[in-house]
Formats: C-alpha cells, structure tokens, sequence
C-alpha cells in the first residue's frame, strides 16, 4: 500500500478508522524529510495491513501546530486510535521495521490500564 496524504478534514477519521497508523509530518524544503521519504515507502509497501500516512506541514500548518510539531521530520504511530510513539528524526530502515514490530506486539489497553495505575487514578 502506498502512502496517504493526510489533511486536517481527514485525520481524525483516519486515525480512529483503522487499527495501526503512521504518520510522518514532513516538508519539502526538509532535506533529513526527503531521506527518509524512501524508507517509509518501502515500509508501506512491506506493511500493506498498516495505514501509512503523510502530512505536509507547509500546506497544513494547523494540523501540525495541533500535534505539536517542533521537529521535521516527526514519526507518530497510532494504535487502536491512541497515539502510541512520536518521536522527531529520520529513522533508518531497520529502526522504523522494529518500531513497526513494538506496535504491533502492543497491547494497547493493558499499556493504558498500567499508566492508570501508576498515574493513581
């Protein structure tokens, strides 16, 4: 599967519509951004069960200034609708396809119930 551009109408939907999403914010002008653009695609095309999800900061300022984005290139994973990593920078290939193992193996809800706990609430 390749990548789905991702605008401020549609975010939210895509994120709470399917089970695992990633979301690289990104920008023309940004050289690490242009690096790391073939490794995310091969990673899509690898992972056709994942949503696989850009969002050009420039013509979507709002959305970016929303997640608070900082830093370009910036990885987001969602799972189950919850945002599960964000992290700036460019991973390699073999960092994204382990990061991409983590989210799978996540269970979400347990992940949730532990913070809970230790949040004391």
């Amino acid at each position: 599967m390749a990548t789905t551009d991702l605008t401020a109408a549609t975010f939210e939907t895509t994120i709470s519509d399917n089970e695992i999403v990633l979301v690289d914010f990104w920008a023309s002008w940004c050289g690490p951004c242009r690096q790391f653009a073939p490794v995310f695609e091969k990673a899509s095309e690898e992972n056709s069960d994942i949503v696989f999800a850009k969002v050009d900061t420039e013509a979507e300022q709002s959305l970016a200034a929303a997640a608070n984005i900082t830093s370009i290139p910036t990885l987001m994973a969602f799972k189950g609708g919850t945002l599960v990593f964000a992290q700036p920078g460019a991973l390699p290939a073999p960092a994204l396809g382990e990061l991409i193992g983590a989210v799978r193996a996540l269970d979400v809800e347990k992940a949730k119930a532990e913070a809970a706990a230790q949040s004391g609430s």
